[in-house]
């Protein structure tokens, strides 16, 4: 006889949420990597000046490899644009670059939320691959503490989703402040970035809404063994 989960369906918002968001994330990419800014510089050259105005000289900025994977990683100092933005001098290229300088400004200066980001990295990455392998075994063995233990490890990863949320959405302000106060873009390039920011910000709330949903489904789950 086949037997529904109606758990299940606790997914599909968080599902749709984060292929809307994905889609919104290729538009705005895709409408702004088109347009040139009116300094014409590239994004690579960009951010290097944009964290040296800013006094930041401790970040080494590097290349790396695919579509949209630019990414600061606080624990080297190194900040590494992907190879669609390195070379471009686009408006989305300025306005990612400039993402990844804000999260370089906020090492510098001590961001908490960075911080706390940054140190449950390691048990988050921990959660992550033990959680439902541990709240299976514990429903498959009919033993509530590991069932538990298996929720409390995947809460980690919604933990983080959460905590992501005010580094990114600070990331971009900073990004914002930094290009406009620096004369980088102004006007209808200011606007660019900004639509293209709000969409980059769109998949951390996905993630987020996808993550709290999860941990309930599987709370739910262990409450319904129980009963």
């Amino acid at each position: 006889m086949f037997y529904f989960d109606w758990t299940y369906i606790l997914i599909i918002p968080g599902l749709l949420l984060g292929l809307w968001a994905q889609s919104q994330v290729n538009h705005a990419y895709k409408e702004f990597s088109r347009i040139p800014t009116r300094l014409g510089q590239p994004a690579s050259v960009m951010v290097k000046e944009l964290l040296r105005r800013n006094g930041n000289n401790a970040v080494q900025v590097g290349r790396v490899s695919g579509s949209l994977t630019d990414h600061y990683n606080p624990a080297t100092e190194t900040l590494n644009l992907s190879d669609g933005v390195y070379r471009s001098d686009s408006v989305a290229a300025m306005g990612i670059a400039a993402h990844e300088a804000g999260h370089a400004m906020q090492k510098m200066e001590g961001y908490a939320p960075l911080k706390i980001r940054t140190a449950v990295v390691p048990l988050v990455n921990i959660g992550s691959s033990l959680s439902t392998p541990l709240f299976i075994a514990g429903l498959i063995f009919a033993w509530e503490p590991l069932v538990t233990l298996g929720i409390v490890l995947f809460a980690l990863s919604t933990v983080f989703a959460l905590i992501t949320l005010p580094v990114e959405f600070d990331a971009s302000r900073r990004a914002v402040a930094m290009l406009t106060e620096g004369g980088y873009v102004t006007g209808e390039e200011e606007q660019g970035v900004r639509k293209v920011l709000r969409a980059a910000a769109l998949t951390y709330v996905a993630a987020a809404v996808t993550s709290l949903l999860s941990l309930l489904r599987l709370v739910l789950i262990a409450n319904r063994r129980r009963d």
